[in-house]
């Protein structure tokens, strides 16, 4: 089959969560220059993410660490690879959590609400065609967070629990919900959640380019029949990373910190083959022009042209979404959210 595809979101007010990305250019690039620190005192990376293939000669370097696309299958890797020894350190004992969580109740419930509940929108939307109601989807949500995307579903009378490895982070979702939507699991556990779950949707929202064990978390949603769709978004090689890779001084959100591969669309087609599912559905939405926007306004300030800055943010602003709505037709932009669906057999 081939899937059904939707392009485009607006801005908005999303600057708004963003602006230590602007304010903090310089501690925000020591961030994620510390991660990649990390990174490198792990093995280089011998065969690809996705399919395993041996790798070849980087496609560009980036922020001081390579990047090789798989022959194979197009999956974008890093030349080192990441490990529980890595995963431990940034997302447990460095507490990564912190740059992204709301610091009170009304903020989580904005984030929540301006964010979150279009995903889940979509989703539900998407299960509709499907002929599921939302009364029917019973959602498992991997590396949930602080639960903004459960507590999104929820909202629409949808079943939702999260899973999630940190600990701080599990704590302040159930705290601030009110209730336990959330469960702190180990490094591991992810994989036995997902072969004895009953969930019908497993929801992964920015979560698959992070899990160390992706092929066996993959493998268990293969192999437990309960689960009829993942629904993911991840970060892709895209207009992003040249951006990033000519601007240097700036903060590297997508190939930095702990983005250690991308997808490609041949990537992802290639993981739902190898896992019996299809791509059903596609939401391309990207945030390249604001990365974009984003180096020009720092590099201005930097040089000296504050004044210039503000005239160019005048100009520029208006024009985003329409530029950022042809980058996500042209299929090259910085973040997909997919559905899978399960082949009939």
């Amino acid at each position: 089959m081939r899937s059904e595809k939707k392009y485009g979101k607006s801005f908005g007010k999303l600057n708004s969560f963003k602006t230590n990305f602007f304010e903090n250019n310089d501690g925000m690039l020591k961030m994620a220059d510390g991660m990649a620190d990390i990174l490198k005192e792990q093995p280089l990376r011998e065969i690809c993410k996705i399919c395993g293939e041996k790798l070849s000669e980087p496609l560009f370097q980036s922020h001081g660490l390579k990047y090789i696309e798989c022959t194979n299958c197009g999956h974008l890797n890093s030349e080192y690879a990441d490990t529980d020894d890595f995963a431990s350190k940034v997302y447990v004992e460095d507490d990564y959590s912190k740059n992204y969580s709301a610091a009170d109740r009304e903020q989580y419930q904005k984030r929540m609400e301006l964010i979150y509940v279009p995903k889940a929108e979509y989703l539900r939307d998407c299960l509709k065609k499907e002929g599921l109601s939302s009364g029917s989807a019973k959602i498992l949500d991997i590396g949930a967070g602080c639960g903004y995307f459960v507590a999104a579903a929820r909202s629409l009378a949808m079943q939702a629990e999260g899973i999630e490895i940190s600990e701080n982070e599990v704590n302040y979702g159930n705290t601030v919900n009110g209730e336990k939507l959330l469960t702190c699991i180990g490094l591991t556990d992810s994989i036995e959640y997902l072969k004895n779950t009953d969930a019908n949707i497993i929801s992964a929202i920015g979560v698959l380019e992070h899990l160390v064990h992706l092929q066996e978390n993959l493998e268990a949603i293969k192999n437990n029949n309960a689960i009829q769709y993942l629904y993911a978004s991840v970060p892709m090689l895209s207009f992003s990373c040249v951006f990033e890779a000519s601007h240097q001084d700036c903060y590297n959100r997508h190939t930095g910190g702990t983005h250690t591969h991308l997808f490609t669309n041949r990537s992802i087609a290639y993981m739902a083959e190898m896992m019996g599912f299809e791509v059903a559905y596609e939401w391309r939405f990207g945030s390249d022009i604001n990365d974009l926007y984003r180096f020009i306004m720092v590099l201005l300030q930097k040089n000296g042209n504050p004044d210039f800055a503000v005239r160019f943010s005048e100009q520029f602003t208006p024009l985003m979404d329409q530029l950022q709505l042809t980058l996500d037709e042209s299929e090259f932009s910085s973040e997909l959210h997919f559905i899978l669906k399960r082949k009939l057999m």
